[in-house]
């Protein structure tokens, strides 16, 4: 069993964003830095020790799209796919370093597993329901969360279909796929658990001209962001962080 920290892997060109997202993700997991550490993807592949230095892994969001034509993507983002890729695939068999991933990453993963990535289920930015499945009440990290919780998104794209062996444990209306386990290590999460309401904004901030609102809207779905309460989702990477890292 690997006894090091958990890594932060960075899937997000804009590097202001990826430094708040980690901050996010460790003040979420109540972690210090030296029990997360972080690698920066789009700019650097994965050490060939990476599954030997860190019991477990946690991928971030990404304005790339796994349905995006092959012929559209950068260098970057094929490279970051085929190490998330790796991830993936070590952690789903269940003997190694256990994984979460959000938002982005769980189109890598659908794909990679066998599942279908499709641009039908985008979500509008801002709070959504998320509904736990009958499966999630067993389940080491849903199974202490409320039955229906408010969780944060902005996607434009989303898991038409699980991959085969996945446990469903998260669907809303707009998106059927909210999350999913493979194996028992590897997790994934449509919506973001990470981020308070405050650091959405300011995220939503730097993504303001990307296509995933009306620029001139922010100040409305800002507002309703802050207005929204999740509590729910970080207690899921305290979970994860208690289960796989042996926090407090």
């Amino acid at each position: 069993m690997t006894t090091g920290p958990l890594l932060y892997v960075c899937v997000r060109p804009q590097q202001g964003a990826a430094a708040a997202e980690y901050e996010s993700f460790r003040s979420a997991m109540r972690v210090d830095p030296g029990q997360l550490a972080q690698h920066d993807l789009v700019r650097q592949p994965l050490p060939d020790d990476v599954f030997d230095r860190f019991r477990g892994f946690v991928v971030g969001g990404s304005p790339f799209n796994v349905a995006d034509p092959e012929s559209t993507k950068t260098d970057a983002q094929r490279r970051v796919e085929a190490e998330l890729g790796r991830i993936a695939e070590r952690t789903a068999g269940g003997d190694g370093p256990a994984a979460l991933f959000t938002c982005f990453g769980i189109g890598v993963v659908t794909r990679m597993l066998g599942g279908t990535v499709s641009r039908a289920f985008p979500e509008d930015t801002g709070p959504v329901t998320i509904q736990l499945t009958e499966a999630a009440a067993s389940d080491p990290l849903f199974g202490g969360l409320a039955n229906r919780f408010t969780a944060l998104t902005a996607h434009k794209e989303g898991t038409e279909a699980a991959p085969p062996g996945a446990v469903l444990l998260a669907v809303n209306d707009a998106c059927p796929v909210q999350a999913y386990r493979v194996g028992d290590r590897l997790y994934t999460t449509q919506f973001h658990p990470e981020p308070t309401t405050r650091a959405f904004t300011e995220r939503m901030a730097v993504y303001r001209d990307d296509g995933y609102f009306e620029a001139a809207a922010y100040d409305e779905i800002a507002a309703r962001v802050l207005a929204a309460s999740v509590t729910e989702p970080v207690r899921l990477l305290r979970a994860f962080a208690q289960r796989f890292a042996g926090t407090a």
